[in-house]
């Protein structure tokens, strides 16, 4: 019965995959039927236009003055000349209509690939409703996200006790957690940035206690990768009455537990400046060039345990609790797994404007570098590197040891929640092909069978 309930289920992926193979073809078609040899120009100048368009970004970034005043205007200009172009032969709709057919193509590949490849088994466990949980909670965090969506009167009314942050005066909140959990709270939360969450969850780590994420950040990386809502972090405390544990790694560089990612190079030596907060945009376009151009910042170089892989003098390198997606733009920024057991590693090093337009192949490209191991050394040719560790700006000694330690600590979440989207993998037109077809004759011996 379970055969034969599976097979019911497979039509859509297969049809899917025939999708992608009639639109893909579509596409080509489209361009040979209506521009005949004038498809391959079509294509070039397409190809063309990315290209300068990429390289213009490149010398914006990595140059002052009118330099870069003319790289903003090539970076501009290239894909607007390539649609003017398109329209003066009156190809432009052909080359939309064509567009629009691969990339339909492509997304139904990626899909069908997804579907067949199924969701990640999800480890959690039923638990029993805390006692004496305890949270912390920062009013100024996300813009106030704690004062306009009242999680506290919702967190007392279900029992927890919570410490509220006075932001006019630094409190040590790891030293709150320590005290609670002296005074027998069975529960750690706080409702906060990723760095402070990132010092409690140290705290329960440390204390073997469960501990609850409270989505009132600015950007919620860590509450993102746990599938939670980013939108009403009351919701969050849901996860006192009707919760799930589950058991997720931690990262360590030296002492220091991150739980999203420790970032080394151009970035974070430009959240350093003093000028940063108050103008973001401004402070890294003035400090950018002499950072890419290593006129300035040290040389970094980056050794990861069980692997002869170096990278030397990256620009910048990210070192990231369990990998972060590289196989899916609309997922860049997401890791789909917290308890691989490994760091990801990205190092990127783009010396020129050859190598800017090599980073359009994306994970493919020789400018950037990916990694896992389960320990990483940052080495420089300076006795201190500025480093940000998720979202606070350090100053660290060198070589910085990172590590990783699975399954470190119990993290408690709400039984309904978003979840976390699944990551589609790569386009592989002959897994495609294959698909549709296996596929097609599997279903075809169900049915005679």
């Amino acid at each position: 019965m379970k055969t034969a309930a599976h097979a019911r289920k497979r039509p859509a992926p297969r049809w899917t995959a025939r999708l992608a193979l009639v639109a893909g073809a579509a596409a080509v078609v489209v361009l040979l039927l209506f521009a005949g040899l004038q498809s391959l120009l079509l294509v070039a100048v397409g190809g063309a236009g990315l290209v300068i368009a990429a390289a213009g970004v490149w010398w914006a970034l990595a140059r002052t003055g009118a330099a870069r005043a003319l790289a903003v205007v090539l970076a501009c200009a290239a894909p607007v000349a390539v649609v003017v172009l398109y329209a003066v032969a009156g190809l432009l709709w052909v080359a939309l209509v064509s567009l629009a057919l691969w990339v339909l193509a492509i997304t139904c590949g990626r899909a069908a690939l997804a579907a067949v490849r199924g969701p990640a088994a999800a480890r959690e466990r039923a638990v029993a409703a805390p006692l004496r949980p305890f949270l912390i909670m920062n009013p100024r965090s996300g813009g106030g996200k704690v004062e306009a969506f009242h999680p506290e009167e919702k967190a007392k009314a279900l029992g927890a006790q919570v410490a509220v942050l006075d932001p006019d005066h630094h409190q040590d909140v790891a030293a709150l957690a320590r005290q609670a959990a002296d005074h027998g709270a069975d529960l750690l939360g706080v409702a906060g940035g990723d760095g402070t969450q990132a010092l409690v969850a140290g705290v329960a780590a440390e204390r073997g206690l469960p501990f609850l994420v409270i989505s009132a950040g600015t950007r919620n990386h860590f509450a993102l990768d746990l599938g939670l809502d980013r939108d009403d972090p009351s919701l969050c405390l849901d996860a006192l009455t009707d919760g799930v544990e589950l058991r997720i790694d931690l990262g360590y560089i030296g002492d220091r537990i991150f739980v999203n990612n420790a970032s080394f190079g151009a970035y974070a030596t430009v959240v350093q400046s003093p000028a940063y907060r108050d103008d973001k945009a401004g402070t890294a376009l003035q400090l950018l060039p002499d950072l890419l151009t290593h006129h300035n910042g040290p040389r970094l170089t980056v050794r990861a345990q069980g692997t002869t892989a170096v990278i030397e003098a990256p620009q910048a390198v990210l070192v990231s609790n369990n990998p972060y997606r590289m196989d899916d733009p609309a997922g860049m920024g997401r890791r789909e797994r917290l308890d691989s057991g490994v760091l990801g590693v990205l190092g990127i090093k783009v010396d020129n404007a050859a190598q800017a337009v090599g980073v359009l192949r994306g994970r493919h490209s020789p400018a950037l570098a990916s990694l896992t191991a389960q320990e990483v050394v940052v080495d420089a040719d300076a006795p201190t590197v500025p480093v940000g560790v998720d979202g606070e700006a350090l100053v660290l000694p060198t070589p910085v040891h990172c590590r990783i330690e699975p399954r470190a600590l119990r993290v408690r979440v709400p039984r309904h929640r978003p979840g976390v989207p699944q990551g589609r993998p790569p386009m592989n037109w002959r897994r495609v092909e294959r698909l549709a077809r296996t596929m097609g004759r599997t279903a075809a011996g169900h049915h005679h069978g």
